[in-house]
């Protein structure tokens, strides 16, 4: 069996947002199209306490951008975003989600973020999605969303990591690019961990 997961397409993530991603709005008419072709859909949705230890107003003298060292992991701090309830933390109006049949929350611990939409960014906390695949028999997985260079990439890489098929469908995704070439370089180590890195046009109806 295989499934569709799409990437925190929120409002904080895009035109507007607290931490808007370049072009990320261009994704929701793909993501759209994508949904209507498989029957089991799934998203991830970043659920940050205010006091999250990746936001750089909780650090006094940082500021985005900055990296830090986050009880024992690397941290680059962010604008505050996507906070538990908030309108940024939404998914776009614009987004086909009647056609979730499961949403998992991530980032929801204050002390360690969380990228991937399987595990924490220590690879301790399961948000229970991996669990979730297994017990239907998922075995291969597509991927799309928001953004290519974190979210993204972090979920295809343990998405790998649990030994399913995974492919990254490029055209639905944008990424945030804090380096020029980021994207491009984060496409080119998912496809070396075993990702397939695909087109929208390829994924077949009704898989």
């Amino acid at each position: 069996m295989d499934a569709l997961l799409v990437v925190d397409v929120q409002n904080d993530f895009l035109p507007g947002g607290a931490l808007a991603v370049p072009g990320g709005n261009q994704v929701i008419p793909v993501v759209n199209g994508l949904v209507e072709r498989f029957d089991l859909v799934l998203a991830t949705q970043d659920w940050h306490p205010a006091n999250h230890g990746s936001f750089a107003a909780n650090h006094p003298d940082r500021q985005p951008g900055d990296v830090i060292d986050l009880n024992g992991i690397m941290q680059v701090l962010w604008p505050v975003h996507c906070v538990q309830g908030s309108p940024g933390a939404d998914f776009s109006t614009q987004l086909r989600t009647e056609r979730f049949n499961k949403i998992f929350r991530k980032g929801i611990d204050p002390g360690i973020d969380s990228y991937s939409g399987f595990f924490d960014n220590g690879g301790k906390r399961s948000t229970g999605l991996a669990e979730y695949l297994r017990d239907r028999g998922v075995d291969e997985l597509f991927i799309c969303g928001l953004a290519t260079d974190y979210c993204v990439k972090f979920s295809a890489l343990d998405s790998i990591g649990s030994g399913i098929r995974t492919h990254v469908i490029a055209d639905a995704c944008r990424g945030v690019d804090l380096k020029p070439g980021d994207s491009g370089a984060a496409l080119t180590e998912m496809r070396h961990a075993g990702a397939s890195i695909v087109e929208s046009a390829s994924v077949r109806l009704k898989r």
